[in-house]
């Protein structure tokens, strides 16, 4: 799972050099992430959800030597001068690399650990943690272990992460002390399953998940096979037929790849024929579909579950141990993580106690993104949806402040 898409494709050559940062309007104080991006474009995002390339055709902003300004215009956008200060910490065998980042107004603010997907970039590559810092919150970013400049093996082992996490938290309290006055968890996709688990092994005060998931990562895979089935136009026949293929997946993966092969090859000599089993994808199906058994029996393992994840992990108990209050926020058209489940038991944990506060987005898909969809069923990423940081940020800081774009309280 991601934790950001990928920004819209660059739409003009690259720009020439151009400030990164926080930047912000002297006119209107509307404030600006600008982060480079390996392609040599420039990106710029906004809190409000606009995102681009700076320069392109149609772009809010342009480069003009090193200044940033309004195309046609020669007003200059000014830096805002963000705190930043690197650290490292230990957990679990590991040297961790972190950075506290924050805002340049007098504190204290609110302190967010913000909690990885399952990127292997730094957080600190994308314009998240300062679109958060440009809301007057602090960010504690960290690269996750066995990238950037954190030491050990990259894993997704959610009990090791969530130690990492916890770790983060205690080192931002050491760097932060004095400057900060509530701190909590920010999880995106996979970090919808680590950051309530860290939130057990600490004592924050809060915790925000975006775009996350309940279910295990075998449901996970199951949920995308069937909102793939039914964005496809096919009907309650098919979808139990393609259940019973994503069972079979789902038998090799549990088992890491010792037991199912009889089921598997059932599945495939019994709907291998179907219209549809060719174009399933769901987590890790369809790529298992695609190979041949002897390649599945001889590296299978190696290939789909060399992560350490936990394939049948159950996050409910855990939710519903967490006394600080959290936030969910979920995408009602995400096919990376389908929201019909989450949300179902996100409403009954909350019936039973768990102090959740829920919201949904309409017709955004994987990192709170709009979209438009063709008639095939592919879909053209547009831009984050606005009111989702503002809402974030506004919880965040505790304080909820009228509507947030189009967003359903839950």
């Amino acid at each position: 799972m991601l934790i950001w898409l990928a920004a819209l494709a660059a739409t003009s050559s690259p720009a020439a050099a151009c400030p990164t940062g926080l930047f912000h309007s002297p006119a209107s104080q509307e404030k600006v992430v600008i982060v480079a991006r390996p392609d040599g474009t420039y990106r710029y995002s906004f809190v409000d959800g606009r995102r681009g390339v700076v320069g392109a055709k149609g772009a809010p902003l342009e480069c003009a030597g090193e200044a940033l300004v309004e195309p046609g215009s020669q007003v200059r956008w000014m830096s805002l001068a963000v705190g930043s200060t690197e650290t490292s910490f230990q957990s679990d065998g590991a040297q961790l690399g972190g950075t506290l980042l924050e805002p340049p107004e007098p504190g204290p603010h609110p302190l967010v650990i913000f909690v990885h997907g399952s990127e292997r970039t730094s957080p600190l590559a994308t314009a998240y943690p300062l679109l958060l810092v440009a809301q007057g919150i602090s960010v504690f970013a960290y690269d996750k272990r066995g990238t950037g400049k954190s030491q050990g093996e990259y894993t997704q082992n959610f009990e090791l992460l969530a130690d990492d996490a916890a770790a983060a938290m205690a080192e931002a309290r050491r760097v932060a002390a004095g400057r900060f006055d509530r701190i909590g968890y920010f999880g995106g996709s996979q970090g919808g399953w680590i950051a309530p688990l860290a939130a057990t092994r600490s004592r924050p005060d809060f915790v925000a998940v975006g775009f996350g998931l309940i279910g295990s990562p075998i449901e996970e895979d199951r949920e995308q096979v069937l909102t793939e089935m039914r964005d496809k136009g096919f009907g309650e026949p098919d979808l139990s037929e393609a259940a019973k293929v994503a069972d079979a997946t789902a038998k090799l993966m549990r088992s890491h790849f010792s037991k199912g092969y009889e089921q598997l090859a059932e599945v495939k000599r019994l709907y291998g024929a179907k219209p549809w089993f060719g174009q399933i994808k769901g987590e890790f199906t369809g790529e298992m579909l695609r190979a041949s058994e002897a390649d599945l029996k001889r590296v299978g393992a190696a290939v789909f579950d060399n992560l350490e994840l936990i394939w049948d992990y159950d996050s409910k108990p855990v939710i519903a141990k967490v006394s600080a209050p959290q936030l969910w926020i979920l995408a009602e058209a995400d096919r990376e993580a389908p929201p019909e489940t989450t949300l179902s038991a996100l409403q009954q944990l909350r019936d039973k106690g768990a102090n959740l506060t829920i919201y949904s987005f309409p017709n955004t898909d994987h990192g709170m993104v709009e979209f438009a969809q063709a008639a095939d069923g592919t879909r053209t990423y547009t831009r984050v949806t606005d009111g989702y940081f503002r809402l974030l940020g506004d919880w965040i800081k505790g304080r909820l402040n009228g509507s947030y774009g189009r967003a359903r309280k839950r």
